[in-house]
């Protein structure tokens, strides 16, 4: 029992981690004026009990903080993938600009610290990727200083026991770090008196209105078509778009590839917010009809929503299922991953997809048996994309990116590599037949093991020299970190709101992605909730976490030139 408690055993080392996570968790539940640091407490447990004396094996630790991390950001963009280049094209660029600015800004005080203070420009990098919580700037720092230290002539030992002041000045900062990002959060939203549920209403009605499905209401009065089938007004102006029925007098139809097109009809078309206007040239004006009155003269047309559960139709296209010509029914929108798509030809379907069908009751019943539509087959976890996809991650991060007038390799790491790969499964998979759908409840549980085994591991790292690194002169790096966080964060955010006029959430997964922060972003959401601040997060993480790499390496060359 003394070696379980008190030793450095693997069932010690698992034990401390679970208490560890379990009282950090227990501890999170809790709420100060409505505000709580959620699984953020779990990195402040571990700090304590590591000060206390209570140790892990090192190599356990790291391990489980790089495994945690990967966990978090992989499912992240997983998840995010399929809207991710939505999202990009949404204002992604502004957001990726802002955080470039946030981490130059960084880099400036930083340097600026060094100059006017006189501590070591080494050191204050350490500093610096501790109030930006970004260990993979950290682990590149010190490689670098080891590897020019060394080959100016300085021992291995001697410029590794140097490079260990870049990991005090990192765990120092850590807090700093996570507590600042969330002082500015809270501040600023208190500041410009923002209503998290009010930008929400405004971000969903923002999204409804941009590339997700819309219905509309068309009279057909363009000359040009009367008496055309509608395959052939179709395949001549093209467009993303689906004419869902057509309403002839007083009888409803379900279109097809031959139904005639005549001066007068109403048709009830599905389309997205940026085609409104080439509809309206196309076909007509809009005209006052609502979504029940289609209903109400609908006597043997029903619409459904049935669910692809056979990975073997992953990676088809809509239009090689034949599901108007063969079945009489029409797929007017695609659900997936909480995106609604407009139901494209072109679209490449993936399992897990939700397809709204138009038609008649029993036609739709065989669409729903040639696609599956059995919820059982969902709850089976896919894990080989998720590992094979690691796999692959881990390989892209670990590439060496040379730059011109930058002597040493630069590494996007354990974090970015996954992070991309996934994205791009995410987005990608279905066109080559790569099934990565998982269920919402299955993302959450690996993301959440995989920050609360993250934050675990950095905290009980760090909280054995925590003190005795303040006491030593080091609590001049904690007023150092905290103007590394605060002030290009206070600049970014006010930017982001007044000149670009971005949403609360945007801006949340802005300042938590810019600063590579995973906490923060469990906080964000678990304070403020919507899975649009981990879109954003992955809009600017990966340009993040590369210029973060980037920058302290070249910081640490311009210390040792």
């Amino acid at each position: 029992m003394n070696e379980l408690f008190f030793g450095t055993g693997i069932a010690h080392s698992i034990l401390l981690l679970a208490f560890v996570i379990g009282s950090g968790l227990y501890l999170g539940r809790f709420k100060v004026k409505g505000i709580s640091l959620g699984s953020t407490w779990i990195l402040f447990v571990g700090i304590l009990v590591s000060h206390f004396g209570f140790q892990a094996d090192p190599g356990i630790l790291h391990f489980v903080k790089e495994f945690g991390l990967i966990l978090f950001v992989f499912s992240i963009g997983l998840q995010v993938g399929p809207g991710f280049f939505h999202s990009f094209k949404h204002g992604g660029v502004a957001m990726n600009l802002l955080a470039v600015m946030n981490i130059l800004l960084a880099v400036a005080i930083t340097w600026g610290l060094s100059a006017a203070t006189g501590e070591s420009l080494p050191t204050l990098v350490g500093v610096m990727s501790g109030a930006v919580t970004n260990t993979p700037g950290l682990g590149a720092a010190q490689q670098t200083y080891i590897d020019v230290s060394t080959a100016g002539g300085m021992g291995a030992a001697a410029a590794s026991l140097e490079a260990s002041n870049l990991a005090s000045g990192y765990a120092v900062a850590y807090p700093v770090g996570v507590l600042g990002v969330i002082l500015v959060i809270i501040l600023f939203k208190g500041l410009f008196k923002i209503d998290p549920k009010q930008e929400l209403k405004q971000l969903e009605a923002e999204e409804d209105n941009s590339a997700q499905a819309r219905r509309m209401h068309v009279a057909v009065e363009n000359p040009a078509i009367f008496g055309k089938k509608l395959y052939d007004v179709l395949h001549e102006f093209g467009g993303d778009f689906v004419v869902s029925r057509i309403m002839k007098g007083d009888d409803i139809l379900f279109p097809t590839g031959d139904t005639v097109l005549d001066e007068g009809d109403k048709l009830l078309v599905v389309t997205c917010q940026n085609d409104v206007d080439k509809i309206r040239i196309l076909f007509g004006q809009e005209v006052p009809l609502h979504v029940q009155d289609w209903v109400e003269k609908d006597h043997h047309l029903v619409t459904r929503r049935i669910t692809v559960t056979k990975s073997s139709l992953t990676g088809k296209k809509l239009k090689d299922l034949h599901f108007r010509g063969a079945y009489g029914v029409s797929v007017t929108r695609v659900i997936r991953a909480g995106v609604e798509l407009v139901a494209r030809p072109d679209l490449f379907l993936q399992m897990g997809d939700g397809l709204f069908c138009v038609g008649p009751e029993d036609n739709i019943a065989r669409v729903a048996e040639k696609v599956g539509n059995a919820s059982a087959a969902l709850n089976k976890p896919n894990l080989v994309p998720i590992f094979l996809g690691i796999v692959v991650g881990i390989i892209f991060g670990s590439l060496p990116l040379r730059f011109p007038g930058v002597p040493q390799a630069i590494k996007l790491g354990l974090a970015g590599g996954p992070l991309i790969i996934a994205i791009l499964l995410g987005h990608f998979g279905p066109r080559y037949k790569i099934t990565t759908y998982t269920t919402a409840s299955a993302n959450l549980m690996i993301r959440e093991i995989g920050i609360s085994l993250f934050l675990a591991a950095v905290g009980l790292g760090a909280g054995e020299n925590f003190v005795s690194s303040i006491v030593g002169g080091g609590y001049w790096w904690i007023l150092y970190g905290a103007l590394i966080t605060l002030v290009p964060l206070s600049v970014t955010f006010i930017v982001a709101r007044l000149s670009c006029h971005l949403n609360f959430y945007q801006i949340l997964g802005l300042l938590s992605g810019s600063c590579t922060n995973p906490p923060v972003l469990a906080f964000a959401q678990g304070m403020y909730g919507s899975d649009y601040t981990s879109v954003n997060y992955a809009t600017v993480y990966p340009l993040s976490m590369f210029m973060r790499v980037l920058v302290a390496q070249v910081l640490i060359l311009i210390a040792l030139a």
